[in-house]
């Protein structure tokens, strides 16, 4: 371990107009908008018909399923879906049932604000991805004050239950057409990163921001390829050693070809077979075929005494990825052990929603579960995050009632032209909520308050005034109890994140020394290696953006990571991913994508 004494760390000043900036479109940001609108529709539209529409809002909660696990395999994604539904409808039965039983106002914000801090470290600790917890919270705390009577409980239960299973198979229906989307996805993403990082390599802070950027990519590439599923295939395979491909990169960027890297991403981007990449090890290492290297008989085996030909490619393919199947042979970590951390978020959540509530009601509010709401979309990894989140929270939220007033008059044409304009709403936010949170908000908050029209109409100024007040309540009397509750355990994190990385780096450069390291120990020690440099960057950064801690030894995180840097290029050379020292590297040379 580095002996660097720690550097103090200052206060990062509080952002507003970097808020706000716009970035680019997710990949898949059409996937979520289309998939809630084909969730939310027939539900819709079919109450519309039945003359029923005071019961949208149950099926509603079902159907804004479909906006999660895009980025996951299918395999992986029909589990997460369905935990999805069931979280959603436990939420929705916890809060019908309150709503059932009192009519309490303040009763009713408590049970809100658990239910909220709840659904915050379940989405957290399960990693379910975006929208998280918000959409949870949006449903479970509405339904907390629709009046209810138990004999109508199971009903609108059944309602939510029956228009989930519609999202669910809205979810899978792309599964299908194109098998391996998710994972050519992420692959794309990794080898990008990886072009980023070749084309900035020259050192300073751009170079190191690429590069932390460039491992977590292929560090989720990889997450995802195992999650796919533990049956093989030819495409898996080919997916998993365009990945180390992009982890060679990384090793040695001076060596890499961007233009290769990204022509590959934009292959996998199509519909086209998977580029096809030849044996790393020969390609920087020995010689090509064609250029007198080990000959093969028609059958595949080789003769040059080196065995023949196993698992579908060459041996050299074969030890790439043999630490593969040894990942997925590794259990995950129970889900307890993932909650510990997780505590200051909770309090936060609970306390900040709850708070907002009452200060709603004390200001006479008739929704105070917009104030809760507010709050609880605020909370992410420290203060300095949820800052800007309560920025642009506030700013979407006011620009969004404009919004409303505007399409109001069209709303109120009728059931259907209701129904448009939600599903319109709807589009709206998913196609617009990658570029920033706050631009997605524009279209989120007409959405929130046209869903209390289907019950009835009810007065524009007033549902616009009630709306901008519960938003600058919620937004100041959340951010304040982030603020109040501090995350005091994020430094005792970053030195267990440096202790992780040091253990994980000794083992690997142990591995890297021994002649007799096997195949699969070193792909496994790489894979370590990696994953806790990317976990060490991910905690340092949560851990800067929070107040009144201890200083975090910033010196040796960096230290650590240049140390970690090393030795993932010695361990990858090691397995002969890469020219040794002094050798010429063909790295560029490898045959190109397969039309």
């Amino acid at each position: 371990m580095s002996s660097a004494t720690p550097t103090p760390t200052r206060v990062r000043r509080l952002p507003v107009l970097g808020a706000l900036r716009l970035g680019r479109p997710s990949d898949v940001w059409f996937k979520p908008a289309f998939s809630v609108v084909a969730a939310v529709a027939p539900p819709s539209l079919l109450l519309v018909v039945l003359g029923r529409l005071d019961l949208a809002a149950y099926t509603m909660a079902g159907s804004l399923c479909a906006l999660y696990a895009h980025n996951r395999p299918y395999a992986a994604r029909a589990k997460v879906l369905a935990w999805v539904v069931l979280g959603m409808l436990g939420g929705l039965a916890v809060a019908l049932l309150a709503a059932s039983l009192t009519r309490n106002a303040v009763v009713l914000v408590t049970v809100g604000a658990l239910l909220a801090a709840v659904q915050k470290v379940m989405c957290d600790a399960t990693r379910v991805g975006p929208p998280a917890h918000v959409i949870f919270t949006f449903v479970s705390s509405a339904a907390l004050f629709v009046p209810q009577t138990l004999g109508q409980v199971p009903g609108h239960l059944a309602l939510a239950a029956a228009a989930g299973a519609w999202a669910w198979l809205v979810g899978m229906a792309p599964a299908p057409i194109r098998p391996h989307g998710p994972e050519r996805r992420a692959t794309a993403q990794a080898l990008d990163a990886a072009a980023a990082y070749a084309e900035t390599a020259r050192g300073g802070e751009e170079g190191a921001g690429a590069r932390s950027a460039a491992y977590a990519a292929v560090h989720a590439a990889w997450q995802t390829l195992l999650a796919a599923g533990d049956r093989p295939s030819t495409a898996r395979r080919a997916l998993e050693r365009l990945v180390v491909r992009a982890e060679v990169a990384l090793a040695a960027a001076a060596d890499a070809d961007p233009a290769r890297l990204r022509a590959w991403a934009r292959a996998l981007r199509g519909t086209g077979r998977i580029p096809r990449t030849g044996d790393p090890r020969r390609d920087g290492d020995g010689p090509r075929r064609d250029d007198g290297g080990p000959r093969r008989t028609d059958s595949g085996a080789r003769l040059d005494g080196d065995g023949p030909r196993q698992d579908g490619g060459p041996l050299g393919e074969r030890d790439e990825l043999v630490g593969v199947a040894a990942e997925r042979a590794v259990a995950p970590r129970p889900l307890w052990s993932r909650l510990g951390p997780l505590a200051p978020v909770a309090v936060r959540s609970a306390l900040g929603c709850a708070l907002a509530g009452y200060v709603s009601l004390a200001l006479g509010a008739d929704r105070p579960y917009w104030a809760l709401v507010t709050a609880a979309s605020l909370y992410q990894a420290n203060i300095t995050l949820t800052w800007s989140r309560a920025v642009q929270r506030v700013v979407g939220n006011l620009v969004g009632v404009l919004l409303f007033a505007a399409v109001t008059p069209v709303a109120q044409l009728g059931p259907l032209a209701l129904v448009l304009c939600i599903l319109a709403c709807n589009f709206g936010a998913e196609a617009l909520i990658g570029r920033n949170y706050w631009l997605g908000s524009v279209c989120v908050t007409p959405l929130a308050l046209l869903v209390t029209e289907l019950p009835g109409y009810q007065p524009t100024g007033e549902l616009v005034t009630d709306r901008v007040v519960d938003t600058l309540v919620g937004a100041l009397v959340g951010f304040v109890a982030a603020v109040a509750v501090t995350d005091r355990r994020a430094g005792r994190r970053v030195e267990r994140a440096l202790t992780a990385v040091d253990h994980a780096r000794e083992r690997a450069a142990r591995l890297a020394a021994d002649p007799a390291a096997t195949p699969a120990a070193l792909e496994a020690a790489r894979r370590a290696l990696a994953a806790a440099v990317v976990d060490l960057r991910a905690t340092a950064d949560a851990a800067a953006g929070e107040w009144w801690q201890r200083a975090l030894p910033q010196e040796r995180v960096v230290l650590a990571e240049q140390a970690a840097h090393r030795t993932l290029a010695a361990t990858v050379r090691r397995q002969g991913l890469l020219p040794g020292p002094g050798t010429t590297s063909t790295y560029t040379h490898t045959e190109g994508a397969s039309p």
